[in-house]
């Protein structure tokens, strides 16, 4: 008989349960995908200019360093590698060298699961890191097992492959971007910290989507934001048409005041979880099928007979019809035409 005693595992409140259910079932969180997607896509280069900081230690000199070398071994092309992450699978290539003696370690052989890292991976690209931050952040991946030196050279492949992709240029227009926030566990200032990293998500006129850049938003407010948006401005983004968000404190502000013209808008997904919990769980399934009639029309006109509906079906529970009152100016702000974050927008004058 087994006389050690187990500890519980707690139970979820069932109504929070039943949230995530209703909101799964009737919300096609499609930014979220977008945004594990288009994450995910970052991942690569970094794993890569890692294993070539390895290889530039391992080898004694840089891939574009033609004078005098210590050593006959040199690099010989690439095998491609798929790693497993929990934002799906990355491609790496990864580099070798003619006498078969280099053993990557970030990345080791038959090695593929990289999700014990990836916050660390992420931080790497985010604004506010400094080259010491992110020396640091290289020796916690690698641990002890790896000479200064060798910290030094991937060190120096991450700061530039990083620098790279925050500076690029942008696309002169966006249709759309959404702006979330990721919490990572990341060495700043010679100690650990969970910070917040906000990411912007933006989507072109043919829908294609791409992470204008990350943040590490140790303080929010108006300036914060505007300094954030004043950047994106500066790597060329001319106008964009909508920003969504999830109640981010100063960001309303501190984008209109960079781009006038764009309509700010919450985030749905955040306004039904708000909204659901003014009504009883049996009634979830019903209350958002209707609901999703509303944010979902091809049309303002349509949304607002759906809006009128929908308050009168649901009067008998004014705090979930209050949610949507208080924010309805969004049907009347901004006019959504086509598949969402699609084929194309129109931004009505007001």
């Amino acid at each position: 008989m087994r006389t050690a005693l187990m500890a519980k595992k707690p139970k979820r409140d069932p109504r929070t349960v039943a949230i995530a259910k209703a909101i799964l079932e009737q919300y096609d969180c499609k930014n979220v995908e977008d945004m594990q997607d288009a994450i995910k896509d970052i991942f690569g280069p970094m794993f890569e200019a890692m294993l070539q900081g390895e290889m530039d230690s391992h080898l004694g000199y840089e891939s574009n360093d033609h004078g005098p070398k210590s050593t006959e071994n040199r690099r010989n092309g690439y095998n491609s590698k798929t790693l497993k992450s929990t934002y799906g699978d990355i491609q790496v290539e990864v580099p070798r060298d003619r006498d078969a003696s280099f053993e990557p370690q970030v990345v080791p052989k038959r090695t593929r699961d990289v999700s014990g890292i990836e916050d660390k991976i992420l931080s790497m690209y985010a604004r506010g890191m400094s080259q010491r931050d992110i020396a640091a952040t290289v020796e916690d991946i690698y641990g002890f097992e790896i000479s200064h030196d060798t910290i030094s050279s991937i060190t120096d492949r991450v700061v530039e492959t990083a620098e790279e992709w925050q500076n690029r240029p942008l696309k002169k227009f966006y249709t759309f971007l959404f702006v979330d926030c990721l919490y990572v566990s990341v060495r700043k200032e010679m100690e650990t910290k969970n910070l917040a990293v906000y990411v912007i998500l933006g989507y072109d006129v043919n829908g294609s989507k791409d992470i204008l850049g990350l943040w590490i938003g140790e303080s929010e407010g108006k300036h914060y934001w505007m300094q954030i948006f004043d950047e994106i401005k500066g790597r060329g983004v001319e106008d964009v048409l909508f920003i969504s968000m999830d109640g981010v404190s100063g960001l309303e502000e501190g984008a209109r005041s960079i781009f006038k013209e764009a309509v700010v808008q919450r985030c749905i997904v955040h306004l039904v979880r708000n909204s659901i919990r003014y009504i009883p769980s049996k009634d979830y399934k019903t209350y958002t099928a209707q609901l999703k009639k509303v944010y979902g029309a091809c049309s303002l006109k349509a949304a607002e007979a759906e809006f009128e509906r929908f308050k009168q079906a649901w009067s008998q529970y004014p705090g979930a019809v209050d949610v949507w009152v208080v924010t309805g100016s969004m049907w009347n702000n901004s006019l959504i035409m086509g598949v969402q974050y699609g084929k194309w927008c129109i931004r009505p004058t007001v």
